[in-house]
């Protein structure tokens, strides 16, 4: 097809929103086929066809709701004939890290080690951010922990929401933490003493000086799970593209969270303190089957096309987390911002500033390149986030005939139902 078509499906409700991207549709009547297997449109004598991925078939006579949208394209929907291919299973850092095995800690932007050959005799997640206060509302005497802290042992490695916990101790290849004089006088100069000290905790990779994670104590240095790749000291290093490791990290931190916490709203802060982002997470239930068709409209994605283009041939298929996001940079949004950081409903998480920065700028593209109908709902921006891809497995026949009138968009809900 031209234009292309995108497919979202709802595993749950076994329910999906067909959009068959194009242009302005012609004057003659148009024929929009959809089988079991593939879809057609067929105008004036031309007829386009394309197969949708094995695993995913519809079923045509329960189509409804056929309308076109300018700019968008035809809108459709429908239910499943069957149950879509089940998600891969998500592995999260703390089912990948095992007590009593070697790994090796790389750079994820340029490979280099970081950690080498550590063997790890204790791997135990840390309690959530705010556990002193919590304890100081369990207790009728004063909180027993008030000066405790918890570092790792040189054998342990303690997990938190977005990071993890090393001792630096006998350390096989550690990261020098001061930044260059350049850098850190730059940063003195704009908010004193307090930011040059804060500055110099960051631990930086030696070869491409991208920031790791930030010495907590003298023994004990955390490093940002979107910076550092861990693999088994028999492994080696594969290299995964910058945009999609981000992603993939920060919707699998979304998906763990929702699912242990029954949160929904997250705020993204950076190390400097500032809150970058807000997102609320619809579902993470979602499968995109998507044709580029020989359209040119993805070209924004020049810089994401491994997140963004289908993976192998014609159609890509990948599982997704939905989510609203309001950016709050330079002051946006400022109100709301302060409102979500005071509502303990919400959670937030803790990345690099350079990070936010990146994750803000997928999450754009991946908005732009939804129709115009789906990008928002109410005031938030509406963004389909890939945490894993799929290898894509295939697709009775019911026509719908007709010359269709344009319809006015007015705020169509986001959600896939």
């Amino acid at each position: 097809m031209a234009g292309g078509f995108l497919l979202e499906i709802r595993r749950r409700t076994q329910s999906a929103l067909l959009v068959i991207r194009g242009a302005d549709l012609p004057s003659a009547p148009v024929d929009v086929t959809v089988a079991a297997d593939r879809l057609e449109v067929s105008s004036g004598g031309s007829c386009e066809a394309a197969a949708l991925p094995a695993g995913v078939r519809l079923a045509p006579s329960s189509c409804r709701g056929l309308r076109h949208l300018p700019g968008d394209g035809l809108h459709l929907r429908m239910r499943l004939s069957r149950p879509p291919p089940s998600a891969d299973s998500v592995f999260t850092l703390r089912e990948s890290l095992k007590p009593q095995r070697n790994y090796v800690f790389y750079c994820q932007s340029c490979g280099d080690i970081i950690v080498k050959d550590r063997k790890f005799l204790r791997v135990l997640p840390l309690p959530s951010e705010n556990w002193s206060a919590l304890v100081e509302e369990w207790c009728c005497h004063p909180n027993p922990f008030a000066r405790s802290t918890l570092h790792p042992q040189h054998a342990d490695c303690f997990l938190g929401d977005t990071f993890f916990l090393l001792n630096s101790g006998n350390e096989s290849h550690v990261p020098e933490s001061p930044v260059c004089c350049s850098e850190a006088g730059h940063h003195a100069s704009e908010s004193g003493s307090n930011l040059k000290s804060k500055e110099n905790t960051r631990v930086i990779c030696k070869r491409c000086k991208t920031m790791l994670g930030e010495t907590v104590s003298p023994d004990t240095i955390k490093y940002y799970v979107t910076e550092v790749i861990i693999q088994p000291s028999e492994g080696s290093f594969t290299t995964t593209p910058r945009s999609q490791f981000v992603q993939s990290m920060v919707a699998q931190c979304l998906v763990e969270l929702s699912s242990a916490k029954s949160t929904f709203r997250f705020t993204i802060e950076g190390d400097d303190g500032k809150i970058y982002i807000l997102i609320w997470l619809l579902n993470s239930d979602t499968l995109l089957v998507e044709s580029s068709g020989s359209s040119s409209s993805h070209s924004v994605f020049t810089q994401f096309e491994d997140i963004s283009m289908p993976s192998s041939g014609p159609v890509g298929t990948w599982n997704a987390v939905k989510v609203l996001y309001q950016p709050c940079i330079k002051s946006r949004n400022k109100d709301l911002a302060d409102t979500w950081e005071n509502d303990i409903g919400v959670h937030p998480l803790k990345f690099p500033s350079e990070t936010c920065l990146e994750l803000l700028l997928i999450l754009g593209l991946s908005t732009s390149s939804l129709p115009p109908s789906l990008r928002r709902m109410n005031s938030f921006q509406v963004r389909n986030s890939s945490y894993f891809s799929i290898k894509v497995l295939l697709l009775g026949k019911r026509k719908l005939t007709g010359a269709y009138k344009p319809f006015q968009s007015k705020g169509l809900s986001s959600v896939v139902a």
